[in-house]
């Protein structure tokens, strides 16, 4: 069983280097930093993080002051009054990381934002790759931005600007 697999998947690695013979490279990061609109959706998503985050550093902030107003009350409270006060403490501490988790946590505000500014521009990006490549006659395209390990690369294959024509932007 494993020589047929071996054999089957010798067998593809084959075919697919036969068959993949015009490739080149992009640069996405290059050609999103050409965009203007990336750059504006980018900005605007900064200005919201940073809005968020120091409504967020001031919540923090008023549970750091409420302690120390603790700390200092503590050996004049009663036994009641400062469970009261530690309860108050806990209770504004957790609702000020619920709202750095809603903000900034996994599918948060962040998120859904950078869905709605970034993503319609990587598909247009997208598309224009796919519209080159074809137009083109490429089989393969590499992107070396991101994910995707390249020791090396020789400029001549990228392609970045010819995308970049497809866009209608200009070096």
């Amino acid at each position: 069983m494993k020589k047929v697999m071996f054999i089957v998947m010798l067998f593809l690695t084959a075919a697919f280097g036969v068959s993949a013979q015009h490739y080149c490279i992009i640069d996405s990061k290059y050609m999103l930093d050409k965009m203007s609109d990336y750059k504006d959706a980018q900005a605007k998503l900064d200005n919201i993080s940073k809005a968020w985050q120091d409504e967020i550093d001031k919540q923090m902030a008023e549970v750091e002051k409420m302690y120390k107003g603790y700390q200092a009350e503590k050996p004049m409270l009663s036994d009641d009054m400062r469970t009261k006060r530690q309860d108050e403490i806990v209770a504004k501490e957790k609702a000020a990381k619920d709202l750095q988790k809603q903000r900034f946590g996994y599918e948060g505000d962040l998120f859904k934002k950078r869905q709605e500014y970034i993503k319609p521009i990587q598909d247009r990006l997208f598309n224009a790759v796919q519209k080159m490549a074809s137009s083109k006659g490429y089989d393969l395209v590499l992107d070396k931005a991101g994910g995707v390990t390249l020791f090396y690369a020789d400029p001549k294959l990228d392609r970045s600007d010819d995308v970049l024509k497809v866009l209608g932007i200009n070096k």
